[in-house]
């Protein structure tokens, strides 16, 4: 499954780099520019699923970057992220298009959801949506739904099972989980992990064609049975 493409436009290094390094962590590839002129020549050199954009940066701003991508595929989802708060701001931002508008500071997992959000309801993306045996999972609400009951995931319960899902019936080395999901390989959220996927057992235990597998030393296989 080809991978959403974002084009991420932010001029502060250690929040560009964040806000890059989250989102891969959820499965998107991202193109991180540092001011409005790189982030157009990104643009016109690529083809973007979506793009989320600084209003103020040096070069050129958020806006009139906007106007240029609308310009030249008006199809593209954007969302502009900004310090200000104005109501002018705001209007001006939706009258070139946008799709939502969040201020700093804000939680990156709100991000996330926002642009999650724009893609499904823009029909970019459905793969947050998950048939497991007799069960679904719906990774935008983070519901699990079992023959026996409804399970309100965590979001780290959420991602676990997602990647799971991605990789259904293969080996997993537990390094990798780490890296995707938690961002970095260490010993002690390794621990962690662990108890996150006897939490994800426990919802299994109405599927008999579900089996989460522990290989010895290695990683894990996410068995399911497909009718």
């Amino acid at each position: 499954m080809e991978k959403i493409r974002i084009l991420l436009a932010e001029d502060d290094p250690d929040l560009g780099n964040i806000l890059a390094q989250y989102l891969e962590m959820q499965g998107f590839t991202v193109s991180l520019a540092r001011d409005g002129e790189e982030a157009w020549e990104i643009f016109r050199k690529g083809a973007y699923n979506i793009c989320i954009l600084d209003v103020m940066m040096p070069k050129m701003d958020g806006f009139e970057l906007a106007e240029k991508i609308t310009r030249q595929s008006p199809e593209t989802p954007f969302l502009f992220l900004t310090a200000k708060s104005l109501k002018e701001d705001r209007i001006r931002g939706l009258r070139i298009g946008a799709d939502d508008y969040i201020c700093k500071p804000f939680e990156v997992d709100e991000l996330v959801l926002r642009v999650n959000n724009i893609l499904k309801r823009t029909g970019i993306q459905d793969e947050n949506e998950f048939r497991i045996g007799q069960s679904t999972f719906n990774f935008q609400e983070l519901l699990l739904s079992t023959p026996e009951e409804n399970h309100k995931l965590t979001l780290k319960e959420g991602m676990l099972l997602k990647y799971f899902l991605q990789h259904e019936n293969k080996l997993v080395k537990r390094e990798e989980i780490l890296t995707e999901v938690w961002g970095e390989n260490d010993y002690f959220l390794g621990r962690s992990m662990d108890v996150f996927v006897s939490r994800l057992r426990k919802f299994f235990t109405c599927e008999e064609t579900v089996s989460i597998e522990t290989v010895r030393g290695t990683g894990f296989i996410f068995r399911l049975r497909r009718s």
